[in-house]
Formats: structure tokens, C-alpha cells, sequence
């Protein structure tokens, strides 16, 4: 039984073992070359065939005997060969197997990837049945032009649907062949006829100028008329060399700008000239490539945007017109500042050479040039001076002006003009952006449309007083990605512990938010839920950086493209990676309530996240030392500045003085890293949100809004030393000073029992599995559950029995 058990399972091995296709370099060579040869020798018969084919029709049924004489160049296989391709095959159509047959052996010969060779077969095929029923319909008389084959199938065709049947099939045939082939559409048609028809216009046209011309005359009548020509040039320039020897020198210009002569030599080392021909090797495709090239080539490119095909972004109609919009010029307000400024620089025996001023929608900009030997940090010691002089809040001196070799002083308009959202969102700068994310901030003191790419940002902090614009400035960035991004390219993730301020994005939750998994509402306001988001987001990223890692990309916009492209396999778990933008829009609040939580997965992702489309937006109406702490500043080297109260906070959000002299009402300053920039925040009210999201919210959406990693907080203890016997021996001790001290937290242990971090902590397990403490708050003390020692006591000895 064992020795027949062997041979069974050796039976199977040999079944399943298959065949090694695989040629060696001299193989190729010789079944290459074959193919060539034979393919060459085909197309020699098939053309010794048109002039010798009717004699050897009488000798192809004797073709073993040796007597019989062949006239085919090729003899008696070249006869045969030719009788069965051409008149019992496809007539002229067999050229292309010649042709098809030398192909397949230079593909051989040279190794070259086969899946070109397999679509030029097949297509080569098609065309030959095609051409062969076409001849046959067309020159049935002459039998060799379509071959037996295009003769039968014409006759079949015809008995069914007739002459004018087949030659609808035939123009069918040949058009579907243009459109899946050369991918041909009726305007690609359209165009053909187009230039088909100005080109026998112009060859009209050229007749008709021929015709209009005088007659040719007599050759000899022009050689003389050359001749005479020649000689009057001849003299002509004999007698301007004359003059220009007379005339004296021309006076040279201070600046000559004189072009090289070339001289008789280097004329003829031109002629002499051997162009060189540059040949490119071209690069080795891998078998990766080959598929998704051929992918792309049957199904096209995959586009992320198809399952909402039909969204459309909204219209600037949704967006409010002010009539009070663009800048209008007093002159009187300008002169009368010019004058006081250059009235107070006297006072103080500063003189100025120039003054220039460049009008914004709130503030005017006064660039002065200061006389030589007058030191700037005089000037910018006068800003109070000035501000005093003025009568105006918000005097910011900026001496100097980077890149420039002058002084600015930013003085506010008494009448300031609104700078819309319209007006941003419609100019060129914003509607022709090339970004990732662009954001349409507002307009700077030149009336400039500022548009910045928060992808390159790669993080935003926002900071400002109560009531300075930071709520609007949140509007205005979410408003600019509405307008340009399409609900597959960008979510949002919305954290607002004022619960008032984002409230009306969740009408666009299944088009644009992402939520955790069983979370009922998108806008995040409970702070214990954005501590989950945040984590959610940071196993996310991880996530994110795997998928990257395995594409071999360096970010997510080559990422997107390799997708695209399909040259990633979504069964590896690869998909299109949208991104991802975090806004919170109370930040101290969180830090107050949870603290390091917080800061921790905040401070990971500003770290890391940038690389793979996650960015964050973090706006604060206390830009304190304690929220925006150093590891959050670092990572955030894009700021805005709204109106703040003091010079610290200023110093806190921008590293400089500034914020605090602006005039508030949108007037803000932004940062990355350089220079400062004076913006006014374009403006966006509540009803035109309101309606751009009921718009978007109107049209069809995703099934649900983009789901985030589901993530699990940390677990109670109430799993653990449930047993009385394997609690702790301090445990009662422990309880004691818990419920005295009525605060639930380890550190108290610590202390008061001299314990270290672990046994404190097992003890926190012990006592909530108890019924002493309460469950994991984040960083706040546990609950105590026992109001005080009697009922402690009450409580043990309740366990006890």
C-alpha cells in the first residue's frame, strides 16, 4: 500500500510540472532569424505570383513530381505558397502576413516584449479579413485581388443582406476599427474634412494666381537682362566703397553694441560642417509598466471624481456683490497724511528725497526715501509720533522695506472698502492657480488677489482677539477649497468647541467631511471626541506612509499619480489618498480641557503628517506660551495674525512686534517663514456659506461621509484583580487615601504611599474595578465613587461576605 501511495504522489508531480518555454539568446537568434527569412521568401512569392501565376496553375497539383517546371521565382513552393495565401486565402490582404511574419522574428531576434507583437497580430488579421471582403465586393471579376475567402464571405453576406448591406458593414467595419485603434471621435473626423477642404481652396487659389501671371520670357532675353544687371551693381558698389573711404569716422556711442563679422574662413567651415546624428537609447520597460500601460490604453487613466461625475462646483452668483467694493482715491485724505509725515520727520530733523504712496482697501502704504546719512532706527523710534500726528490707529512702521531701498509706514483709510469673496474667488490669480490646495486669503495694500497653497504651507496658525476676523478667515479658506476642489480630492475633519461656528458644513458631511466610524455627527464639539479623532488621524497617517512606502513614492501627489496611472494594484490594498484638512477653531479650549492628549497627536501630525496630504488649520483667541507651545510653533511656520491686544501675544504668534497695531475688522498680517505681509481678510457672511453648502449639499453625494480609522481608547482596569485575594497588599491603604482626599489619580498615590509609577497605577486598576474610582477621564482625576470612610468601610465588608 506505501509503495503504491509513492508512486501516486510522483504521478501528480510530473501532471503539474510544466514545460520551461524559455529560449537561450542563440535560440532566439535562429528562430528569429528562420522567421525573417521565411517572412522575406513569402513576400517574394506573393509578388512573382501577379506575373507568373496563370502558368502555374496547371503544375500546383503536381507538385512531388520533379520533371514539372515551376515559373514562380521561389519554384515549386514559391507556386504553392502563393496559389494558397493569394487565391484560395485572402488575395492582396496576404501581403500583411509576410509582413506580420518578419515582424514576429525581429521581436524574437531582438527580445523585445511580446505584448506589442500579440495586438499587431490581431489587428493585422482583422484588417486582412476586412481588405479581403472588401476587394471581393469591389473586384469580384478579378478572383486573386480578394481571394477565395473574400469571394465566399462576400457571397454569403449578400445572400442575406444584400449589396448595399455589405457595404454598410464595411464602412462599420472600418470606422470601428479608427475609433478603438487610433482612438478617432466625430470631431476628430470633422477636422479632417476641414483641412481636406481648405487645402483643395488653396490649390484653387494657386491656380488661379498661375493663371494671372504674365508669360515666361525668352531665356536668353533674361541672361542678357541678368548681365546688365550684374554690371550696374558692379559699378554701384565700386562708387559707394569710394565714398565710405572719403568720409570720415562716425563718433562712437558711450555704449557699442557691436555683432560678430563672419569672415571668409568660417564660411567654409560651415560648408565643412558634419551634422552629428544623437541617437537616444531608450529605456527597458518593466512588466509593471507593460500592464498598466495596457490598462490605461483599454480602460483609460482611473478617475477618482467618476462616481460623482455629474457634481458641479457653485456658481459666484451664491457669493454677495458690495457696492462699496474696489479702491477709491482721495486725494485730499493723502495729502493731507503726506504733509503731516513729512512735517513730523521735520520736527525731528529727519529729511526725506522721495514720498510715494500705494493705496489698499484698508490701509495706504507711504514709501519714503530718507535723505544720506539719516539712521532708520530713528525713524522707527517716531512711530507713536506719527500715529499722534495722524490722529489714526494702527500706525506700523517697516523700515526697511525687504527688497527695496525704502522706509514704509502703514497708515488706515478713513473709509475702508470691503474686499469680497466674489471679488477674490472670480479674479485670474485664483481661478488660474496651479496648487494643490489653493486658498484665496484676500487682497494685500497693492489690491493684489493673494492666493497661497496650503499644501506647501504645509500647516496654518491662526490667531487673533475676540471679534478680530480669525471665524471669517476659517470661512474664507474652507469657501476657496469648495470653489476649486472636488469632493473626491479633499475632506474635511471640523473640531469647533463653540459648536456654533461650523455648524452649517454638515449639509456637505457626505460630500466633503470625514468622521470616525459610528459617530453620529461630522463636526467634532465634544473634546473627549476629538481626542479620538486626532489619534484616528495619526493611525491614518501611519496608514498612509505604509502605502507610500510600498509604491516607493516620496508623497502623495506622486502617489496619486502612480494610481492613476494604474500602476498600483488596489489588491495590495492601494487606493486614491484624498486630502485631508484639519480645522479646529478653538484651540485654548482644547489644551485647557485635555491638555497633553492634545498636543501629542497635534504635535505628530505637524511633524510628519505634511508628506501624505494630511494638513492642519488651528486657529486660537489666546496665542499664549502654555497653547501654542514651542513643539506646536516649530511645526507651524505659516501664520496669520488678526488684531491682538498686546505686544507679547504678538510676539507669541509671529516672533515680532506688529499684530497688536493692527486696526482690526479682517486687517491681518501673514507669515511663512520671511517677511511679513499686510492682508485684508476677504470677507464671507454667514448666509453666503449657508448657501453655497445648501447648494452643494442639494446634489447627489457618497453614500456616507469619508470614514477614518476606527481608534480604541485606553481600557479600564475593570478586567483586572477582580479576585480579592490578588489585590495588592496596599490596596486598603490606597482606598483610604483616595477617598479622603476625594481625587482619583496615581501621582496622589505616589506621593503619599512613596509608591512607584507602575504599582500606583495597577492600584488605580484595583480600586475602579472595586467600585471605589471611576472610570478613565483623559488627563483629569478619576471620579470617586465613595463619599467618605464609613461608607468605604461599608463597602469592603460587603465584598468580604
Amino acid at each position: 500500500m506505501a509503495r503504491t501511495k509513492k508512486k501516486t504522489k510522483t504521478t501528480k508531480k510530473r501532471q503539474f510540472k510544466r514545460p520551461s518555454l524559455t529560449l537561450s539568446n542563440q535560440q532566439k537568434l535562429v528562430a528569429g532569424s528562420f522567421l525573417i527569412i521565411f517572412g522575406m521568401l513569402l513576400f517574394i512569392s506573393f509578388v512573382s505570383y501577379f506575373f507568373t501565376g496563370n502558368a502555374d496553375e496547371s503544375i500546383i497539383n503536381e507538385f512531388t513530381t520533379r520533371e514539372v517546371e515551376a515559373k514562380n521565382w521561389l519554384s515549386k513552393i514559391g507556386a504553392w505558397l502563393s496559389n494558397f495565401f493569394i487565391k484560395q486565402g485572402f488575395g492582396v490582404a496576404a501581403f500583411i502576413f509576410s509582413g506580420l511574419t518578419v515582424l514576429t522574428g525581429v521581436f524574437i531576434t531582438f527580445n523585445i516584449d511580446k505584448a506589442r507583437l500579440k495586438k499587431n497580430w490581431f489587428w493585422g488579421t482583422l484588417i486582412a479579413i476586412w481588405l479581403s471582403v472588401a476587394l471581393g465586393f469591389f473586384t469580384s471579376k478579378i478572383d486573386f485581388l480578394g481571394g477565395t475567402i473574400g469571394y465566399e464571405v462576400n457571397a454569403f453576406l449578400q445572400d442575406y443582406i444584400g449589396k448595399i448591406g455589405v457595404v454598410m458593414l464595411l464602412i462599420f467595419g472600418a470606422i470601428t476599427y479608427l475609433a478603438i485603434r487610433f482612438k478617432m471621435t466625430a470631431d476628430s473626423f470633422k477636422a479632417l474634412f476641414k483641412s481636406a477642404k481648405k487645402n483643395i481652396k488653396s490649390d484653387f487659389e494657386d491656380l488661379s494666381e498661375a493663371a494671372s501671371q504674365p508669360p515666361i520670357v525668352d531665356n536668353d532675353l533674361t541672361a542678357e537682362a541678368e548681365a546688365i544687371k550684374s554690371t550696374f551693381d558692379l559699378d554701384t558698389e565700386q562708387k559707394t566703397t569710394t565714398a565710405n573711404t572719403q568720409t570720415p569716422p562716425a563718433v562712437k556711442n558711450d555704449l557699442e553694441i557691436s555683432a560678430p563679422i563672419e569672415e571668409e574662413g568660417d564660411v567654409e567651415n560651415k560648408e565643412n560642417n558634419i551634422a552629428i546624428e544623437v541617437e537616444n537609447a531608450l529605456e527597458e520597460a518593466s512588466e509593471t509598466d507593460n500592464l498598466a500601460n495596457k490598462l490605461v490604453e483599454d480602460f483609460g487613466e482611473f478617475d477618482p471624481k467618476l462616481d460623482l461625475s455629474k457634481f458641479q462646483f457653485p456658481h459666484l452668483d451664491l457669493l454677495k456683490k458690495y457696492d462699496s467694493e474696489g479702491i477709491t482715491i482721495n486725494q485730499e485724505e493723502l495729502e493731507e497724511n503726506k504733509n503731516k509725515i513729512v512735517e513730523t520727520l521735520n520736527n525731528y530733523k529727519i529729511g526725506i528725497s522721495s514720498i510715494k504712496a500705494t493705496i489698499g482697501p484698508t490701509v495706504t502704504l507711504y514709501e519714503i526715501v530718507p535723505e544720506a546719512g539719516v539712521r532708520i532706527s530713528k525713524i522707527k523710534n517716531l512711530e507713536d509720533d506719527i500715529a499722534l500726528s495722524l490722529s489714526a490707529l494702527g500706525i506700523r512702521i517697516i523700515a526697511p522695506i525687504p527688497g527695496k531701498g525704502t522706509i514704509g509706514i502703514e497708515v488706515p483709510n478713513k473709509n475702508a472698502t470691503i474686499v469680497s469673496m466674489r471679488s477674490v474667488i472670480a479674479s485670474q490669480k485664483f481661478q488660474k492657480a496651479d496648487m494643490h490646495l489653493p486658498v484665496a486669503l484676500g487682497k494685500t495694500i497693492s489690491n493684489e488677489t493673494f492666493v497661497v497653497d496650503l499644501a506647501k504651507m504645509p500647516h496654518l496658525l491662526m490667531a487673533g482677539a475676540t471679534g478680530q476676523g480669525k471665524s471669517v478667515g476659517l470661512n474664507a479658506v474652507l469657501t476657496s477649497l469648495l470653489y476649486k476642489k472636488h469632493p473626491a480630492e479633499v475632506k474635511f475633519v471640523l473640531v469647533d468647541p463653540k459648536k456654533v461656528e461650523l455648524t452649517l458644513f454638515n449639509k456637505i458631511e457626505r460630500h466633503y467631511l470625514a468622521k470616525l466610524p459610528d459617530s453620529e455627527e461630522a463636526i467634532i464639539t465634544d473634546n473627549t471626541k476629538v481626542i479620538n479623532t486626532l489619534n484616528s488621524l495619526c493611525i491614518e497617517m501611519d496608514d498612509r506612509y505604509e502605502l507610500l512606502k510600498n509604491a516607493m513614492c516620496r508623497n502623495i501627489s506622486e502617489y496619486n499619480t502612480k494610481f492613476k496611472a494604474r500602476k498600483l494594484n488596489p489588491n495590495d490594498g492601494h487606493r486614491f489618498l484624498p486630502y485631508i484638512v484639519l480645522v479646529v477653531d478653538e484651540f485654548a479650549d482644547l489644551i485647557m480641557t485635555a491638555g497633553k492628549e492634545v498636543e501629542t497627536p497635534i504635535a505628530r501630525l505637524a511633524q510628519l503628517a505634511r508628506a501624505i496630504g494630511i494638513h492642519l488649520i488651528i486657529a486660537t483667541q489666546r496665542p499664549s506660551v502654555n497653547v501654542i507651545t514651542g513643539i506646536i510653533k516649530a511645526n507651524f511656520p505659516a501664520r496669520i495674525a488678526f488684531r491682538v491686544t498686546s505686544k507679547i501675544d504678538s510676539r507669541t504668534i509671529l516672533d515680532g512686534a506688529g499684530a497688536d497695531q493692527l486696526i482690526g475688522r479682517g486687517d491681518m498680517l501673514y507669515t511663512q517663514g520671511n517677511d511679513m505681509i499686510r492682508l485684508q481678510c476677504a470677507f464671507v457672511d454667514t448666509p453666503e456659506v449657508e448657501q453655497i453648502t445648501d447648494y452643494i449639499g442639494s446634489q447627489k453625494a457618497y453614500p456616507d461621509a469619508y470614514l477614518l480609522p476606527e481608534y480604541v481608547g485606553e481600557e479600564s482596569g475593570t478586567s483586572l484583580d477582580v479576585d480579592i485575594e490578588d489585590r495588592d497588599k496596599l490596596f486598603r491603604e490606597a482606598a483610604e487615601v483616595i477617598v479622603i482626599a476625594q481625587q482619583g489619580s496615581a501621582s496622589l498615590l505616589q506621593r503619599k504611599l512613596k509608591l512607584g509609577y507602575n504599582r500606583a497605577g495597577r492600584l488605580i486598576d484595583q480600586l475602579e474595578a472595586a467600585g471605589i474610582v471611576g472610570g478613565f477621564e483623559g488627563s483629569k482625576a478619576r471620579q470617586v465613587l465613595v463619599p467618605d470612610i464609613a461608607a468605604l468601610n461599608q463597602l469592603l465588608d460587603e465584598e468580604k461576605q
